[in-house]
């Protein structure tokens, strides 16, 4: 760089000042959502009491406005695998602007993306090839474009409950109507149970099924599909030359315990695969589709159809920077085999508490993926308390449990879907056993306080009085 240029790029970089700007604009956060945003946010965020200020952030950690700790057990709904600001991968992310790549050219082979498929691959050996969008909507819809080109058909099998995404065609294999209600017609689709291979097979009888999408474990409430399903459903699905495409956005990337979720069941190989989140590194949105060559190959079938599935930031250098880094650290610190041992200890010390408490119903999951359910008490005085928020709206007992958490002990957590009573925990792979402890002391006090009929009843009352002005 000449000096002119050096020259010119400080007097450019001097008129825009980030942190001036945060400085000075940063306490209307809340007010500038509400005006020009989604104003149900702040809304929702105040009712509930997670209206906080947070000013930084590292690892499985934040701070408030007052300097206050914060215990991250929902990583950005993934997102942040590795926690807030890796250093490994601020580092590739610095080295990535100082080089100065020409990136999105559209018309040549930067090596990143390359170098990075080959990295995802190496993880998948029954898969061959890499396309690369945004987010993980981006990669499910890929899929089911790629899906219904391969096969010739239009119809593509969901799971109850599943969630894939919010635009228009994952939208189509979500299973929640509450995000489905209002925005049809959506793509020909069809929900079956979780786990029933003869309604499965009913539907492939009829011949113009593309594939059956399936999350090997819901987000939505955390359930596993059962033992066997995932192979027998592939066998069904190719014996009807249907494919089979595993949802790995949350589950993927060691969330589980396994490098991908469906791995954990001997012989299952998907044709597609979706990846997104923590691939990011928690900086740069990314999604992967990975599939068998065969299919790529019929989509991309000639010079003609180069471009006939693209995304133009797809691919970008950053991106590719960002993952790269964070497969490197997954391999490095050896993630996968940590989260299968904290993900062991913190769900065997939450398992051991359905026996103290009889609110609490249910401790499922596997690694760092884990559903806490609660559900009716035996005792007549907890019964009729229970009663009352059940009539008022499902899933708020849940909801009274995450607002002491954050409120008195500083632990952010969230429910795992509307109208559940559920929470989900899907911490930063790289919380410790010290955070384990943290976690299981503030919910084990939340739960004594709930069994002893102290506050948190009081706030439960204020939840059903909202719900019901809300009807």
């Amino acid at each position: 760089m000449t000096t002119a240029e050096s020259a010119s790029e400080s007097s450019q970089a001097g008129k825009f000042d980030l942190g001036a700007l945060l400085a000075e604009r940063g306490a209307e956060r809340y007010e500038l959502h509400n005006r020009y945003l989604n104003p149900q946010l702040p809304r929702m965020l105040h009712t509930i009491g997670f209206d906080k200020v947070y000013e930084r952030a590292e690892g499985a950690h934040f701070w408030d406005a007052e300097g206050n700790d914060h215990l991250d057990m929902l990583a950005g709904f993934g997102v942040m695998g590795l926690g807030r600001h890796h250093p490994v991968v601020r580092k590739a992310l610095h080295d990535v602007l100082d080089l100065s790549l020409a990136d999105l050219t559209r018309f040549d082979c930067q090596p990143l993306p390359g170098l990075l498929a080959e990295k995802l691959l190496a993880h998948s050996p029954h898969l061959d090839r890499v396309f690369f969008g945004n987010s993980g909507t981006e990669a499910v819809e890929g899929a089911l474009k790629f899906a219904r080109y391969a096969t010739g058909r239009p119809r593509v099998l969901y799971c109850e409950h599943a969630f894939h995404g919010l635009t228009t065609g994952a939208l189509s294999v979500n299973g929640e109507s509450g995000f489905r209600d209002g925005f049809a017609p959506l793509l020909p689709d069809t929900p079956v149970p979780l786990g029933d291979l003869d309604a499965l097979e009913r539907e492939l009888r009829k011949g113009d099924v593309a594939a059956l999408i399936v999350e090997p474990i819901q987000g939505k409430g955390v359930h596993e599909t059962p033992p066997g399903y995932l192979r027998a459903a592939q066998d069904l699905l190719h014996r009807h030359k249907a494919l089979l495409i595993a949802d790995e956005v949350q589950t993927g990337l060691g969330r589980t315990g396994d490098f991908y979720a469906y791995q954990y069941e001997e012989g299952v190989e998907p044709d597609l695969v979706c990846v997104a989140k923590a691939l990011s590194g928690g900086y740069v949105p990314v999604g992967a589709t990975l599939g068998k060559d065969w299919i790529f190959k019929k989509v991309f079938s000639s010079m003609d159809r180069v471009l006939v599935h693209s995304a133009s930031f797809g691919s970008n250098a950053q991106a590719m920077a960002a993952g790269l880094a964070v497969l490197s650290v997954m391999e490095d610190e050896q993630i996968v085999a940590h989260v299968r041992a904290v993900g062991d200890l913190l769900r065997t010390r939450l398992a051991a508490l359905t026996d103290r408490y009889e609110l609490l119903a249910d401790v499922r999951g596997r690694g760092l993926m884990i559903g806490i359910e609660f559900g009716r008490p035996r005792s007549l005085k907890l019964r009729s308390r229970w009663a009352m928020l059940q009539a008022a709206r499902k899933g708020l007992f849940a909801q009274m449990v995450v607002v002491p958490l954050l409120q008195r002990h500083r632990i952010l957590t969230q429910v795992s879907g509307d109208h559940l009573e559920v929470i989900k925990l899907i911490p930063p792979l790289i919380v410790d056993e010290g955070d384990v402890n943290r976690f299981v002391d503030a919910f084990t006090a939340v739960m004594d306080d709930a069994h002893e009929g102290g506050l948190i009843w009081d706030f439960g009352r204020t939840l059903v009085k909202q719900a019901v002005a809300h009807r």
